[in-house]
């Protein structure tokens, strides 16, 4: 794993030096919200370029976020999935999902689904969680 510089030893710091950026956390937002998992898939991301695709990707490899395999569907295409260490982020999308749906106007959140992830978060979070495991360790 290639060593990122360290501002400091805060968990929080070096957390967000692995996902926290903009790009980082999109392209977790559409292997957890879309299923989204080639890369062709993932460049749509808001548009994102595909030298920034690659260099997150890669990092999320460099730290065992995802794996990247190929396709059994498509030999020359490769499948991302998120690993054990990808799957404990999936409450913390989660809750930016839901402080977005909650405190930004004029937001494209799914009415349905935020007041299911407000009402029954666990349980939503739970569900996701299960599929996740399910979908992404098929490849």
């Amino acid at each position: 794993m290639k060593q990122i510089e360290r501002r400091s030893d805060c968990p929080i710091s070096l957390s967000l030096d692995i996902f926290g950026d903009k790009w980082t956390l999109l392209i977790l937002r559409d292997f957890i919200f879309f299923n989204n998992r080639h890369f062709n898939e993932l460049v749509t991301v808001e548009k994102i370029s595909t030298n920034i695709l690659a260099d997150r990707l890669n990092r999320l490899l460099e730290n065992d976020i995802v794996k990247k395999e190929v396709d059994r569907n498509n030999k020359s295409s490769y499948l991302y999935s998120l690993t054990e260490k990808g799957i404990d982020l999936i409450p913390i999308v989660i809750e930016i999902y839901k402080w977005g749906a909650n405190n930004i106007d004029g937001n494209n959140a799914n009415s349905e689904f935020k007041n299911e992830v407000n009402s029954n978060f666990n349980k939503v979070t739970s569900e996701i969680v299960d599929r996740i495991k399910t979908t992404h360790n098929k490849v």
